[in-house]
């Protein structure tokens, strides 16, 4: 199977596939020609792979738990450690947005938005606000 065919299939992009071949996740077989030659385990491998990216598994995440599911001896507790991790991680990263949307709104709220040339948000962003 060519490239096209395993990107349309697992719904990963070529150029995303030469990338996890550059870094080492996947390693398709090679023709006597030297074009990639894909199997049906590469696609269920990439598939697994497009998944865990799109709920923002790190590359090194996606190395762990790829190594995890090609295991049949591992044990459900060191995939829901790398799970567990990214979710404190996305917690953290929700909180930190929650907590500037706040700020920003606050910010707005008090900004007149008229011809003044007088801004909250100007004297917030400024560097002199850390002066004082």
């Amino acid at each position: 199977m060519n490239i096209g065919d395993v990107a349309r299939q697992s719904g990963v992009p070529a150029k995303t596939i030469r990338y996890y071949e550059d870094i080492g996740l996947i390693r398709p077989n090679r023709s006597e020609n030297g074009y990639r030659a894909f199997t049906e385990n590469h696609v269920h491998k990439l598939a697994f792979l497009g998944r865990a990216r799109a709920l923002g598994f790190t590359i090194e995440d996606c190395r762990t738990l790829l190594s995890l599911y090609e295991d049949e001896n591992r044990e459900s507790m060191q995939v829901k450690a790398v799970a567990e991790d990214h979710l404190r991680q996305i917690e953290e990263k929700i909180a930190k947005l929650q907590s500037m949307r706040a700020t920003l709104a606050e910010l707005v709220e008090k900004c007149a938005g008229d011809h003044r040339p007088d801004c909250p948000i100007i004297e917030d962003l400024s560097p002199e606000r850390l002066a004082k």
